[in-house]
């Protein structure tokens, strides 16, 4: 029986996204995310994370210009 570690909710997923828009992250804690995460999951996490990144910018520079 091969013991497969448990999958990472929500609130992982969202952590390791962040982590990786940073571009910090240890190694022992990627070998973690790289055998816990849903590839589903992060893609889903990583264009959202992207999305509100996008339109947080886009919010500010239009506060900044007007």
């Amino acid at each position: 029986m091969s013991s497969q570690p448990p999958r990472a909710g929500f609130i992982g997923t969202v952590k390791a996204v962040l982590w990786s828009f940073v571009g910090i992250r240890k190694r022992k804690d990627y070998h973690d995310d790289a055998s816990s995460l849903d590839p589903k999951a992060v893609i889903v996490a990583g264009v959202l994370g992207g999305l509100i990144f996008v339109l947080t910018i886009v919010a500010v520079v239009n506060w900044v210009v007007s």
